[in-house]
């Protein structure tokens, strides 16, 4: 904030409306969302409670899922016509899709303002993940095993995956570290994998000194470079994918799927929902449960 200027007083809300707001508010204290987002989340289903107090509609805008498309597309118009950034619509619309799949209403047909400008992600079909799986389990060595697997299987990065210590491997899952710290359920396929790896690499050069789960052949960690050429060395050399590529399968799978897209956006390490628009949108799961939409049969 700008030195010398106060923050804006929040929007008045009716007294129809506030509990509403407050019971979202509640609601979202358990959601696994970064603090930042939530109070970001809040404030603009603030500002959109407060819009609908001065319109008028034919069913209720709160709990008739057709109401809620009508009033949130003029919310957008509303907002373009106020000149608010693309940026700042698409945080609106992501905040009242979260609001209204809470409420059990659904998400309303509202598109993005940068949808348009901006494609899906690439991703591998279900015939070419399970060639990618099928040659990992045929030809991979225990350490290069393990590394191919984790893009897909838990959805890191391949940074994430190089920075991954020994101790990071947990019965309760992969302790992951970047730019969002989390916790990742380790998946059946790759439990097998990691463990394997863990009991070859006692007899590798450097492993008594060294904390890093991935190390080269001289004993040090694994660099990005090295891993993401063992991950696309498993791909189609026609048609060669990389770590980034898998990394988009794990998260496209899991929201087509249904799954929550704030336990998705946890798992990816993203703090915004809207971020995972980009894989297309759909509710509901648990936090390990979601990793059975996972193809695993090569």
């Amino acid at each position: 904030m700008t030195p010398g200027k106060s923050r804006p007083a929040p929007l008045p809300l009716s007294a129809a409306h506030t509990p509403v707001l407050a019971a979202y508010a509640a609601a979202l204290e358990t959601a696994p969302l970064a603090a930042s987002t939530r109070a970001k989340y809040v404030a603009r289903l603030r500002g959109y409670l407060a819009w609908l107090a001065g319109q008028s509609f034919d069913g209720d805008p709160l709990t008739d899922p057709a109401t809620a498309t009508g009033a949130v597309r003029g919310f957008r118009r509303h907002l373009k016509n106020a000149q608010r950034a693309s940026t700042t619509i698409d945080t609106y619309l992501s905040a009242l899709d979260d609001f209204y799949a809470r409420r059990g209403v659904g998400k309303p047909r509202a598109g993005r303002e940068r949808d348009a400008g901006r494609p899906a992600p690439r991703t591998l079909d279900a015939r070419r993940v399970r060639r990618y799986l099928a040659q990992v389990r045929l030809t991979a060595t225990p350490r290069d095993r393990a590394i191919a697997l984790l893009p897909y299987l838990a959805g890191l990065r391949i940074s994430e995956v190089v920075g991954i210590d020994v101790a990071d491997v947990r019965p309760d899952g992969l302790s992951v570290r970047g730019a969002r710290p989390r916790l990742v359920p380790i998946h059946p396929d790759l439990r097998p994998a990691l463990t394997g790896w863990l009991e070859a690499r006692s007899a590798w050069k450097g492993v008594d000194t060294e904390s890093a789960l991935f190390v080269n052949h001289r004993g040090f960690r694994l660099s990005d470079r090295a891993a993401r050429d063992i991950v696309t060395g498993f791909t189609d050399p026609a048609d060669p994918s990389s770590p980034l590529v898998l990394r988009h399968t794990f998260a496209t799978q899991l929201i087509r799927d249904g799954e929550d897209p704030a336990l998705v956006a946890e798992l990816l390490g993203l703090e915004s929902l809207d971020s995972t628009r980009r894989y297309g949108l759909g509710p509901t799961a648990g936090r390990k449960a979601v990793l059975n939409s996972l193809i695993t049969d090569a």
